[in-house]
């Protein structure tokens, strides 16, 4: 059995997160020690681990709940869990392309930067009107997806 600071330590997860985590229901209410202090089995150590493992692959927490609930049925068919995957892979696909488009125009801006006055600064230039820019898409908006 392990405590909440100790489970923080073994699954490298800040103490509010597990809270949080327990409070909508991604991890079990836990076990009480007699002094009503949280304590953690090895399940709830994997759980912690597999909730950790797909938030860094960048999974909602909605899909996070499904995947577990998927996890918790090995009988049913993987079929959505590949599905979850899929769609995931694709965010990060469009991601990588949105970023690589920024990527490109500050690029461009940047060897295109003035010695000069800022008046003549291509960077203030390209930042006033987008009709500067080359890339297809809006770069500034590439970042607040």
């Amino acid at each position: 059995m392990l405590s909440i600071g100790a489970l923080a330590k073994a699954t490298d997860v800040k103490v509010t997160t597990i809270r949080f985590y327990e409070q909508i229901g991604l991890l079990p209410e836990p076990l009480r020690a007699s002094n009503d202090r949280r304590v953690y089995d090895e399940r709830t150590l994997s759980r912690l681990a597999f909730i950790k493992h797909a938030r860094q692959l960048g999974f909602a927490v909605d899909a996070i709940r499904t995947l577990l609930q998927l996890s918790d049925h090995p009988e049913q068919s993987c079929e959505q869990a590949n599905l979850l995957a899929a769609e995931q892979l694709a965010a990060v696909d469009s991601k990588i392309a949105r970023l690589e488009a920024l990527r490109g125009e500050l690029q461009r801006v940047v060897s295109a930067a003035c010695q000069g006055r800022v008046s003549d600064c291509r960077v203030i230039e390209v930042l006033s009107d987008h009709s500067h820019c080359a890339a297809e898409h809006d770069a500034p908006s590439a970042l607040a997806s």
